[in-house]
């Protein structure tokens, strides 16, 4: 299905290769069409021939179309008719301004600068901001005059104007309360600037008042961050616990095939099990620097030490399969400790057949895995997908644009 879409795709792209070629080898009929307001001008490269001579590559810079003036007057308007609402800010309406108004300098997607003039500039500034000290709770009234200029054409303008009344900000009950309480303050730093200590005041409004230190959150701050980072680091150190112990595990399940199959071969040459079993472990240990450490093998190793300290053989095939923890294992160390102490006839026989089981199960645990693998690929192959997209439909679109 992808090579498909793949194919459809690299023939869509041919065909507007092939258009675009076919195109270029006819000479422009007309001109070039400009970008539309505001959009900027842009760089077109030509190839312009003279009579018979050849073509010579140039650079031709289209600029943007620009209003008549009869486009001006009528973008003028449209854009006087916006201001209301736009200059207003967070406030409500024009008879009651109490908060910062937005007296912008321009509007988006239209080629006008715009600059402000105001009667009283103690009052409000020409950003909008409003100056509280000036203000007096019946109000100033403010009028803006705004310029409105078309950027391509400084000689086209037009006038906006309108009044306000601004008013100190309404606060809630706390915000006044502690507005007066700063107030009472800087009055009497005021008045006792001379003195050694500012004295805070003691009530207000006939309710007591008691000053606190911020503390500095800081050293809460870095103890948090110290708690976090040390249940972090115990979660990685549990995770990589684990991924060690998952890696261990499977690497067991690869290797226990192989062991069964060399105790098979091994007991039937006629050896004993405790010798095959450190045949095994002496081989491993010559080979371990180049395999690298098999867990499963020094297992084995562990078993052999606890045979030479005198714990006996068949305590420590059992020993080895717990140590193991699979049911593999576990399912061999009985079988060689029951067949020290019972001896099991068909000893051979019952370890050909484990072989041959391990192996099937080997076999179906490689296949499940690459089937796993295959699943996971599929995530690079969708990027891949879209990389190509991307490299396919980006130059067309751009040769259709152009």
């Amino acid at each position: 299905m992808i090579l498909v879409i793949l194919v459809l795709m690299f023939s869509g792209g041919m065909a507007l290769l092939a258009a675009d070629f076919v195109q270029s080898r006819k000479p422009l009929e007309g001109g070039l069409l400009r970008n539309s307001y505001g959009f900027g001008q842009r760089t077109e490269e030509l190839e312009v021939s003279v009579g018979e001579s050849d073509r010579e590559k140039i650079e031709v810079q289209v600029s943007e179309r620009e209003y008549s003036g009869r486009e001006a007057q009528q973008m003028f308007k449209r854009c006087t008719a916006q201001m209301a609402k736009l200059i207003l800010g967070r406030n409500e309406s024009f008879d009651h301004i109490e908060s910062d108004m937005n007296l912008l300098t321009g509007i988006d997607g239209v080629p006008v600068e715009i600059s402000w003039e105001l009667d009283r500039y103690d009052v409000m500034n020409v950003y909008g901001e409003i100056q509280e000290e000036e203000l007096t709770k019946e109000g100033t009234l403010v009028t803006l005059k705004g310029t409105l200029t078309y950027s391509e054409n400084p000689e086209e303008q037009a006038l906006y104007e309108c009044a306000v009344m601004v008013f100190p900000k309404t606060l809630g009950a706390a915000e006044q309360q502690a507005a007066d309480i700063a107030e009472t303050i800087a009055k009497e730093d005021e008045r006792s600037q001379t003195e050694r200590e500012l004295v805070l005041p003691k009530e207000i409004g006939g309710k007591p008042l008691l000053f606190f230190e911020v503390m500095d959150s800081r050293g809460a701050v870095l103890m948090a961050m110290a708690v976090l980072i040390a249940v972090l680091l115990l979660a990685l150190d549990k995770q990589n616990q684990e991924d060690e112990r998952q890696k261990k595990q499977a690497q067991m399940q690869i290797d226990y095939p192989g062991i069964i199959s060399k105790l098979t071969l091994l007991l039937g040459a006629g050896m004993t099990v405790k010798r095959a079993w450190r045949k095994i472990a002496m081989d491993y240990e010559e080979e371990r620097p180049i395999w690298g450490i098999r867990y499963a093998y020094e297992e084995m190793r562990q078993t052999c030490n606890e045979m030479d300290s005198g714990i006996t053989e068949a305590e420590s095939y059992e020993r080895f399969g717990t140590r193991c923890g699979q049911q593999a294992y576990v399912k061999l160390g009985a079988l060689l400790s029951q067949n020290l102490r019972k001896g099991t006839k068909g000893m051979n026989q019952i370890l050909q057949t484990e072989a041959a089981q391990s192996f099937e199960e080997r076999k179906a645990r490689a296949k499940r895995l690459g089937e796993e693998a295959g699943t996971k690929l599929l995530v690079p192959m969708f990027f891949m997908l879209a990389v190509v997209l991307v490299i396919v439909i980006v130059p067309a679109f751009m040769s259709v644009q152009m």
